[in-house]
């Protein structure tokens, strides 16, 4: 039991539960009711199941090898949660490293070879390879492993409205009904690829601030070293500042059709969360303070993947 949940804390277990919760979603809000409505895709539905369990394959990977990478920091940073070494061998992580990667990427070539796209392997080769980039050399550098892990973050809503996208065709549908719900498509996966993009990325800023003791002792050139904290908190805060911009324009288009439970929903989980975290992240001291607004930013990120959910409702 004890190797089992050192096993699960290794690969972020609630990090792959979010994968899960916002490719589900997506395909319960955004794929799902079109059946109903005599439109059809030509990505089975067999396919994207694959295509979820490829995605947490890719992740538990690049989380196994970030750790591998990062043992020496991590000692520092949070002795009491090291797993490599302590409970499972340098040499077994890489062994399953290799064997979800390798998964992943058969499972992602099967897809390309059995449904109408052709690009997954390829895709997930390359996310395999930026995940080892950025455990190796890209997280100590300002801002790329940043950008890295927040477009990644992206990606999971993105590789899902690729393989849908212009797959759509009518079977008892008007096809004028049909473009314009291609272009609702378009706009609802780029506004959620976007919120996923700027909550990470925040969110990354923040455990900079978390990790600088670990970061420092290894020369690593996080924006809190190379900036300063008062900068690094000043950027965080612009994005915080955007994202909440973003947020409230949505909920005054999305009240143009009477989606009022939708806004009062955004603003309760949402809105409010994110102007208390930026109140906070400028009180925010120590690394129990940036650890606590750390966690606070990962329910705000469930929070708005489980707003897909009113897109369902108001179908």
């Amino acid at each position: 039991m004890k190797l089992v949940n050192a096993f699960l804390r290794l690969v972020r277990w609630p990090n792959l539960v979010m994968i899960i919760i916002t490719q589900a979603l997506f395909y319960f809000t955004l794929i799902e009711p079109l059946y109903l409505k005599g439109i059809n895709t030509h990505f089975e539905k067999l396919h994207f199941q694959l295509l979820m369990i490829a995605s947490v394959l890719i992740a538990a990977s690049g989380y196994i090898i970030n750790d591998y990478f990062d043992l020496n920091i991590d000692q520092v940073n949070k002795p009491d949660r090291t797993i490599i070494d302590k409970i499972i061998k340098r040499r077994w992580a890489i062994v399953m490293h290799l064997c979800f990667s390798f998964t992943a990427i058969l499972i992602s070539f099967y897809i390309d070879f059995n449904s109408a796209i052709f690009w997954l392997g390829f895709s997930n080769i390359c996310c395999a390879f930026l995940l080892f980039g950025y455990s190796i050399s890209l997280k100590k550098k300002l801002l790329w492993g940043n950008i890295l892990i927040a477009a990644l973050t992206a990606w999971v809503v993105i590789v899902c409205f690729l393989s849908y996208y212009n797959s759509f065709y009518c079977t008892q549908c008007d096809s004028s009904f049909l473009k314009l719900y291609n272009i609702r498509f378009i706009r609802i996966s780029l506004l959620y690829a976007g919120f996923a993009f700027i909550i990470s990325l925040i969110r990354e800023v923040v455990k900079d601030l978390e990790d600088m003791d670990g970061d420092m002792k290894y020369a690593c050139k996080t924006m809190p070293i190379t900036w300063g904290i008062p900068a690094t908190k000043v950027f965080a805060a612009v994005w915080l500042v955007v994202l909440i911009g973003m947020i409230v324009v949505v909920q005054f288009y999305v009240l143009q059709f009477g989606w009022l439970w939708s806004t009062f929903y955004c603003i309760l989980f949402l809105i409010i969360p994110l102007i208390w975290i930026l109140r906070k992240l400028f009180k925010a001291q120590g690394q129990k303070d940036f650890h606590q607004l750390s966690s606070v930013i990962k329910l705000v990120m469930l929070a708005g993947l489980l707003s897909m959910l009113f897109f369902k409702i108001y179908s």
